[in-house]
């Protein structure tokens, strides 16, 4: 009995696990190539899972943040699914990394492909520059189904609660690469020049005193033949 009771919980943990980790994975999300660094650009994947077991996602709707700016947007072309890029005039033009923005990219649209039950697809996207006081950035998506119903990934995460049901994705952007980082590239680079330039001169010397023993060797062996053609004609 007590074997029993112990399978029977083990196996209804499991099925909670199995359940707690479909309902994680199966929201709409959002994941950088590498980094997402502040102040720099970036592909990112948002990826798209079919919830139903009886219709197909049609349409995805990524809207991105009009209060984080992105002047660049350039989707990856996908086999079977259409991009639209819309952009969006500003009433009062923005200052963005130094430089007046008058428009900016407000959403992106793929259809015409299929996402079939049990499958998803990511859509990746280049983009940037990311902003650089900001740690994070929430893209509102919309995914629709071929039988009409429309699923609107919209709510944003409240610090301190618990995840809404329908979360909207969230990109965490990682620390600006410092200027030191550039020094320390140029130098080690530089480094890297002179000992290249160092490894080419000893070579240079190394191949120089070859040949220059190389030439004494044959001198050598020439007088070593004459005088033995010279002692001969004595001998005679």
């Amino acid at each position: 009995m007590k074997t029993s009771r112990v399978s029977f919980a083990a196996a209804v943990a499991a099925g909670a696990v199995l359940v707690l980790s479909g309902t994680a994975f199966a929201h709409v999300g959002v994941q950088p190539v590498g980094e997402a660094a502040k102040g720099g650009y970036a592909t990112l994947n948002f990826k798209v899972p079919n919830e139903r077991d009886n219709a197909s996602t049609t349409q995805l709707e990524v809207n991105f943040p009009v209060d984080q700016p992105l002047t660049s947007v350039m989707p990856q072309e996908i086999p079977g699914w259409t991009s639209n890029v819309e952009k969006t005039k500003l009433d009062k033009p923005l200052t963005v990394h130094g430089k007046q923005v008058n428009e900016v990219v407000t959403k992106v649209t793929w259809s015409g492909g299929k996402i079939e039950p049990g499958k998803f697809q990511q859509f990746p996207v280049s983009v940037g520059k990311l902003p650089d006081n900001a740690d994070q950035m929430v893209f509102k998506a919309i995914q629709t189904y071929d039988n009409n119903e429309v699923v609107r990934w919209i709510e944003e995460t409240k610090a301190g609660a618990a995840e809404p049901q329908n979360p909207a994705p969230v990109l965490k952007l990682t620390a600006a690469k410092a200027a030191d980082d550039h020094h320390d590239d140029d130098k080690s680079a530089a480094a890297a020049k002179d000992d290249k330039g160092h490894d080419e001169a000893a070579k240079s010397t190394t191949d120089t005193t070859a040949r220059a023993l190389g030439i004494a060797g044959i001198v050598v062996g020439l007088g070593g033949i004459a005088f033995g053609v010279a002692s001969r004609r004595r001998a005679s």
